[in-house]
Formats: structure tokens, sequence, C-alpha cells
């Protein structure tokens, strides 16, 4: 016989497939936050370091980036003790704030707070971009 059996290979591909389409949506991480509308221009990041990123949540939960447990609350000190330990090893790490836009202001500028006292000079936040619709002439 001449011939390669394909049947047996063609059903390995597909149960791969299918374990890829299972495990994807799980591999996404992340905190829900709905991020308010801004018109702002994008940061041009030119390090090739992933940047700290400060999560606060509708309820108000500060969750950092940096560590094994980013999905789960983290307190003042931990947060400050994260960015410190990051900056201290990579100074020219961008640090961005990703907060609701629900939450109070306070809550922000305290999160901001924490990341000043963690030792980041500038912090950048993040936003959706506002919609534009075309004019009609």
């Amino acid at each position: 016989m001449n011939e390669i059996n394909v049947v047996p290979y063609i059903d390995v591909m597909l149960v791969l497939l299918i374990i890829f389409m299972v495990t994807a949506p799980l591999l996404t991480q992340g905190i829900k936050v709905d991020l308010p509308k801004a018109g702002a221009e994008p940061i041009a990041d030119a390090s090739n370091q992933a940047p700290i990123i400060l999560s606060v949540d509708a309820s108000g939960n500060l969750f950092i980036n940096v560590g094994d447990d980013e999905d789960k609350p983290q307190n003042a000190q931990s947060i400050i003790d994260r960015t410190r330990a990051v900056l201290n090893s990579q100074p020219s790490t961008m640090v961005l704030v990703k907060a609701d836009r629900s939450v109070a202001y306070g809550n922000v500028v305290g999160a901001m707070v924490l990341l000043q006292q963690g030792g980041a000079e500038d912090i950048g936040f993040v936003t959706d971009p506002l919609e534009t619709y075309p004019v009609p002439e």
C-alpha cells in the first residue's frame, strides 16, 4: 500500500481545533473595566517592556498586572511594593491606570498616589477612542 491514510490525522486535527477553541477564551485575562472615551492620541512606546497597568474596577478594587495573582484585588502596600520592584529593575517601564468610568475621581487619584509612592513619575490613562462619524457633504 503506497498511500498515506490521512483519516487519523484529520481526526487529531479536529480534536486539537476543538481544544484550542475551548481554551482560547479562557486565556484572555483581565479585569472587567468600562473605560471612558477620550479623543487622545495613543502613546508611542519605544521600549519592548510590558507596562505596569493598575486597574480600578467599578467597585473600587485595585488590580495590578505584576505578580502571579493579577486577577485578585490588591491592598495599597502590595501595589506600592510591586511597582517599586519593577521600576527599580526597569526604570523606563510605562505606568498606566485603567479605571472604570463609574469610579469616583478620588479613587483614581488614590490609585495614582500609590503608583507615585512606588516610584512612578509619569502615569498615563487607558481610554477607549471616541467614535467619529463621517460628516455628510
